[in-house]
């Protein structure tokens, strides 16, 4: 799997630009991507997003960073032996397409799968499986599983503020490794029991 998290200057793959990407191979998880680029120009920014991810508008309009487009085919050319590139990560789908949007607007091929392996529902589906009541937001009606409550299921702590691509990737993986496997994967994280295990 090609375990992804891209971090952006908002929710909308057409209006806004991705800041930077983080990935790793799940069939060679020492095997890690990390980048930041600047903007296309005439991108959208949305303040709620810059919270999320720590950007400054400063930062992500950086002249001297690399441009989306340059970012965007080093991550390609990064991903172009791996044997899975199945995308894998939490609500994923949005990353796809923030990336599938960048590689047009490069003028690039798209050449991933549409498929993609959420975490969302293997913890959900995983939470059913042992006889828990996934959470539910109450205001909206919906899963109130996000990647925090997903890690503290895992037996790993909530995921550092500022939120970061490569340590989203790398959280991800650990927590598909033990929602999938039932082992622990990644050094980073082998302090932490599996509650389910113990």
């Amino acid at each position: 799997m090609l375990i992804l998290d891209i971090e952006a200057s908002g929710t909308n793959y057409e209006k806004h630009s991705i800041v930077s990407i983080g990935a790793v191979d799940s069939d060679n998880p020492e095997r890690h991507f990390y980048g930041e680029c600047k903007i296309w120009d005439d991108a959208h920014i949305m303040d709620e997003a810059l919270s999320v991810n720590g950007f400054t508008r400063e930062q992500i309009t950086d002249p001297n960073k690399m441009s989306e487009a340059e970012l965007i085919t080093q991550f390609l050319e990064w991903i172009e032996y791996l044997s899975n590139r199945t995308l894998a990560g939490q609500n994923v789908s949005f990353d796809r397409d923030m990336l599938r949007a960048a590689v047009g607007r490069a003028g690039l091929n798209w050449t991933l799968a549409y498929r993609t392996l959420d975490t969302h529902t293997m913890c959900y589906m995983h939470m059913v499986k042992q006889g828990i009541n996934p959470p539910i937001d109450a205001e909206h009606k919906r899963s109130a599983l996000d990647l925090d409550a997903i890690l503290i299921y895992c037996g790993i702590p909530e995921e550092p503020q500022p939120h970061n691509a490569l340590t989203g990737a790398l959280s991800h993986t650990e927590v598909i490794s033990r929602l999938l496997y039932n082992k622990p994967l990644l050094p980073e994280f082998s302090s932490y029991k599996i509650p389910w295990s113990v």
